[in-house]
């Protein structure tokens, strides 16, 4: 029986339970088939994952249905993760599966409490009897407890971000370097000719590695395509929001040659719009990253021209159905029918939406419809 009183004990945590399956009921019958929820169609539907996780299905269908265990540990409950827990939850209940989903409900800003208390999940999850640990690591503190945990037997999936130096299975999520390039190429179409200065308020601090994937991916494609670059390193302590729209307010007005478009790469992008409309440049191309409502303002009212979206929802639905499928036909069949979204052999890429500015309904109706927002 798995022991469940210390979640209580911890009290930042959220426990979940889907209705495990078995191959026979009580009556000697052979256990239904897993069979998935129906995704409504709309333009924003990403065709390609579907489709993966449809052909995991089929293949694991012609085995043996088991029951399974699971942990799934997420660095927060709210905000940007709530799309996460409803999609794991989902797709926990589709395998019928038990399991727990696990995080914070406030974020104190303490990385060593943050690492301390992920670790006790780990460790805990593996105590009872966990048969497989789907992980957004808060650092690299997690490598040890998850390669103790993968030499146990237990396989180890990672979302969002990554603990690439243990040895996790497969990591499920954006790939950074891309992401960036892909928000530079949406900016790029929006540009007048050279010569011309483009703004990036992204990130410099080489220890935060994500950070700077994505800020060097949109950074090549500026520099490859003949414009001058200037980079904001963003700013997240309280007087953040002030120093950075300032600075780029000042290269604004006094770059040589004239900015000609900004580009944000994270939840602060908004930013990006308070600074061109201090400089009273109102029509200057602004692009973001991620769906924050500060930023949905700024597309409503024609400062921000589009922002790009991670699928966050699709990483929590897949590590459930990956961590199934590992278990049930093995790591090497789940891959290849995994390889149309795999970007090497541990690295599954959700992509990213592209979100012009006149299409917030659709997304949010698309949003709505698969209960990500």
């Amino acid at each position: 029986m798995f022991r469940r009183g210390w979640l209580a004990a911890i009290g930042l945590t959220l426990a979940t339970a889907a209705c495990g399956s078995s191959d026979t009921d009580d009556a000697g019958e052979k256990a239904s088939p897993i069979k998935r929820a129906s995704t409504p169609a709309n333009e924003f539907t990403p065709v390609d994952l579907e489709l993966t996780v449809d052909k995991l299905v089929a293949e694991i269908n012609k085995g043996s249905i088991e029951p399974m265990h699971m942990a799934i540990l997420l660095k927060q409950l709210t905000g940007f993760w709530a799309p996460v827990v409803t999609a794991a939850h989902r797709a926990m209940g589709e395998l019928g599966v038990t399991g727990n989903v696990l995080g914070t409900t406030s974020q104190s800003g303490d990385v060593n409490e943050a690492d301390a208390l992920q670790t006790r999940q780990i460790e805990e999850s593996v105590a009872d009897g966990v048969e497989g640990i789907g992980i957004a690591p808060t650092g690299d503190v997690q490598v040890a407890p998850l390669d103790e945990a993968i030499a146990r037997g237990v396989p180890v999936v990672t979302l969002d971000s990554d603990a690439a130096s243990s040895k996790r299975a497969i990591y499920v999520g954006t790939l950074n370097a891309a992401a960036g390039a892909t928000a530079g190429k949406t900016l790029l179409t929006m540009l007048p000719g050279l010569p011309g200065t483009v703004v990036i308020h992204g990130n410099l601090n080489p220890g935060w590695v994500d950070g700077i994937d994505r800020t060097q991916g949109a950074q090549r494609v500026f520099e490859e395509a003949g414009y001058q670059v200037l980079v904001r390193s963003v700013n997240w302590e309280p007087a953040g929001e002030a120093e950075d729209v300032d600075w780029m307010k000042t290269q604004l007005e006094t770059a040589d040659p004239p900015v000609v478009g900004m580009i944000g790469l994270f939840s602060t992008s908004y930013r990006c719009a308070m600074a061109a409309e201090a400089a009273n440049m109102p029509e200057l191309p602004v692009v973001a990253f991620d769906f924050e409502p500060k930023t949905v303002d700024f597309m409503r009212a024609g400062r921000i021209r589009a922002t790009h979206t991670q699928r966050q929802y699709y990483e929590g639905y897949l590590v459930p159905y990956i961590l199934y499928g590992i278990r049930s036909i093995g790591l090497d069949a789940t891959k290849a029918i995994l390889d149309p979204q795999m970007a090497d052999d541990h690295r599954f890429n959700t992509g990213l939406d592209v979100v012009p500015a006149e299409k917030i309904d659709a997304y949010y109706d698309f949003l709505s419809s698969i209960g990500a927002h």
